[in-house]
């Protein structure tokens, strides 16, 4: 493949959609990690790239008003893909949509089996939080979220919440959450034991 790097790049790059993360490991068959880094810079300096997170970039979405950030729970679902990690919304955000709360966080928390770091997706910071992975347990699906949830609110206010909690799942729901308690803290697992058994 002939021409300049950043054109190369730019060429690699158009075929992907616009929620694949982008970073410049993907590119080192193209050239060195410096020229390539300086490449991804240059391209982000133009418009034509976004840089999201440190050596991270991703396309931008091109709208008939203009470009915009990729949405940022299909630009998540591409990361998880990327990098291997488990990626689910933070407690708080999780307890909101439960209805166990009426507080919104001010910024987007997801949690993380990889490090923690930030995401900027134009005006809005994403933060990625290291979780420990009995926090991940199920994410994706509904008894995950309550998992979080409780875990959110900690170990003194969740025997509250879950009681709350038990008579607005599914069966299916109390049947995960049975079988997950020997993954998490023995309070947690009390507070599971006790919606299995009232559930």
């Amino acid at each position: 493949m002939k021409g300049r790097l950043p054109e190369r790049i730019e060429s690699e790059v158009a075929a992907w959609p616009a929620t694949v993360p982008l970073a410049a490991k993907k590119l080192l068959h193209l050239g060195s990690r410096a020229a390539v880094d300086q490449a991804l810079s240059r391209l982000s300096r133009r418009g034509q790239l976004l840089r999201i997170g440190r050596g991270l970039y991703v396309r931008p979405m091109q709208t008939r008003f203009g470009t915009r950030s990729p949405d940022v729970s299909a630009l998540l679902q591409a990361l998880q893909v990327e990098t291997g990690e488990v990626i689910a919304p933070g407690g708080a955000a999780t307890a909101n949509q439960l209805g166990l709360t009426t507080q919104v966080p001010l910024r987007p928390v997801y949690l993380t089996s990889g490090r923690t770091r930030h995401l900027t997706l134009g005006a809005q910071t994403v933060e990625l939080r290291h979780a420990p992975r009995w926090q991940l347990t199920l994410a994706g699906r509904p008894a995950g979220a309550v998992i979080r949830a409780l875990a959110w609110a900690g170990r003194e206010r969740s025997e509250a919440l879950a009681t709350q909690l038990t008579s607005t799942l599914s069966p299916e729901t109390i049947v995960e959450l049975s079988r997950v308690r020997g993954r998490v803290p023995t309070w947690m697992a009390e507070r599971l034991s006790a919606m299995v058994a009232h559930g």
